[in-house]
């Protein structure tokens, strides 16, 4: 029998053993249902499994015996066993897992009985003492236990969890119910959030919430979503940034404005994209991109700390050195930096860039210019390569619609990028605050969108009316929460960091 005949014969069997679970699982639903409240509601715990641990764990047995403390607690039962006249078993909550002691002077010779017909998966309840076992186990000396859940599924292989990568996501519920390393990397990810909010508060900024569905896609070069609204018999768009919104608040006086929140592009999917992700967004009055950089700087170093403990960390096995002040160079800079023998007439002449850009394996960019495809080239042979945290910064005027042009180095703009283990993390700049120069700029998008460009922005007048009225300067920047939440968990898609990535109905 092949390979694939074997992998299908036990693809069935472990589908029948499951049926087999569940209907003797369905058959113990029924019969509580017949003798009791099936899903009670009426337990409340007073303590966590991780509190209980942290604070008794480093007494020894007599000393917790003295102090007789007396807890209820509760959480899906992992691990259980017999022993004669007693059991054992192991409950894990949100914090953490904690070991319950039956037997029949604790809890009765009927309620033990039942007990042991309990499933693993079960969520259970337990009041009890604190003790110590011999071997030193926290452990709750249980005198009520209490079926809540009854858990109709059986859970996987408690030694290999759930084995199919692709399934982890698609039933992430399981993931998280069988794998700590998952459970803490989402425990890292809130963390790492808080700890950007707290940093952008401590500098008065303003948290907003901007509108999700758009009337004109802005903010940004991407390919929109598009839905309708029945009501107002009009398309909308799923935002692709918040940008124009947030702009407009700080037109209105709100000078310091944040937003973390999804923005959708109907765009390829990889290692590190998802159609919808997790963006956090900043704007501050008379601030410009150097301002933006500094910021970043400490928003994504307060994150490392929060999140390892450290700004120094590992990723894919090679260190991410975030304490020092990160690099700033130019694309030329980098491009060279890594590319030596590159001459400074070959990087100022356009058909040898489109011919080296073209050799790479690389596309030519619809955008015109030469300063684009010098952006185009130094995504082929340096972007990868940027390591270590490094700003890059002066994009050309084409490819940086939104972006305020350098009163000193003609046809660039106050514009930066952060590339960190070889990705990019974020992205701002110096604002246009020119109404006519945006408007300008818009209309040659528009042009680009005409000729097929399904990236390009359209026209917002209302953008334009919101300029008239006065933009302070300002800075800006976007950094993208997925991708920092990847570098500071060490994971290498994006898919172990969002809680449920797209994927394809099966």
């Amino acid at each position: 029998m092949s390979e694939q005949h074997n992998q299908q014969a036990e693809a069935t069997a472990e589908q029948l053993d499951e049926n087999q679970i569940m209907a003797n699982r369905r058959e113990k639903l029924t019969a509580i249902r017949a003798e009791r409240m099936a899903f009670p509601n009426d337990f409340r715990r007073d303590a966590f499994a991780g509190d209980l641990h942290q604070q008794y764990e480093s007494l020894d047995k007599e000393a917790l015996a003295d102090k007789a403390i007396q807890v209820k607690v509760a959480g899906r039962m992992m691990l259980k066993r017999h022993m004669g006249k007693a059991s054992f078993a192991t409950i894990q909550d949100m914090t953490g897992r904690i070991q319950l002691y039956i037997n029949n002077q604790g809890v009765g010779a009927d309620v033990h009985d039942d007990f042991k017909h309990w499933d693993l998966g079960d969520i259970v309840a337990a009041e009890g003492e604190l003790m110590k076992t011999n071997h030193g186990e926290l452990t709750v000396r249980v005198a009520n236990i209490r079926l809540l859940t009854k858990s109709l599924r059986p859970l996987p292989d408690k030694f290999h969890g759930l084995a199919d990568q692709e399934l982890k996501y698609r039933q992430r519920y399981v993931d998280l119910i069988t794998n700590e390393q998952t459970r803490e990397t989402f425990i890292k990810r809130s963390r790492i959030i808080q700890a950007i909010r707290n940093v952008m508060v401590s500098e008065r900024y303003l948290e907003v919430e901007t509108p999700m569905m758009h009337p004109i896609p802005g903010g940004a070069t991407a390919k929109p979503f598009v839905t309708h609204h029945n009501a107002l018999d009009m398309d909308l768009y799923l935002r692709v940034a918040p940008e124009l919104y947030l702009k407009r608040l700080v037109v209105g006086g709100l000078e310091r404005v944040f937003e973390i929140n999804r923005n959708f592009r109907n765009e390829g999917m990889s290692t590190r994209h998802n159609p919808e992700f997790t963006m956090m967004e900043f704007y501050e009055a008379f601030g410009d991109y150097q301002r933006m950089m500094d910021m970043t700087e400490k928003v994504i170093r307060a994150a490392a700390i929060e999140a390892t403990g450290s700004a120094v960390l590992s990723y894919n096995g090679k260190e991410v050195d975030l304490s020092q002040p990160f690099v700033r160079m130019t694309i030329l800079e980098a491009i060279k930096h890594f590319n030596p023998h590159y001459q400074d007439e070959q990087l100022a002449d356009e058909a040898w860039l489109k011919a080296e850009i073209v050799k790479r394996g690389g596309s030519l960019p619809a955008a015109p210019g030469i300063g684009s495809l010098q952006l185009a080239l130094f995504e082929e042979c340096a972007e990868s390569k940027l390591w270590q945290p490094t700003f890059i910064i002066d994009y050309p005027v084409e490819v940086s619609p939104l972006a305020r042009a350098s009163d000193t180095k003609p046809g660039l703009t106050e514009r930066f990028e952060l590339f960190v283990v070889g990705r990019e993390l974020a992205n701002g700049y110096s604002e246009l605050n020119d109404p006519e120069d945006q408007s300008a700029r818009f209309k040659a998008q528009v042009a680009q969108l005409d000729a097929g460009d399904d990236e390009a922005m359209h026209y917002d007048a209302d953008y334009i009316r919101a300029m008239e009225y006065g933009l302070p300067p300002t800075g800006g920047c976007g950094i993208g929460m997925d991708r920092l939440v990847m570098l500071l968990t060490d994971a290498q898609t994006i898919r172990d960091v969002i809680l449920f990535p797209q994927m394809r109905i099966v």
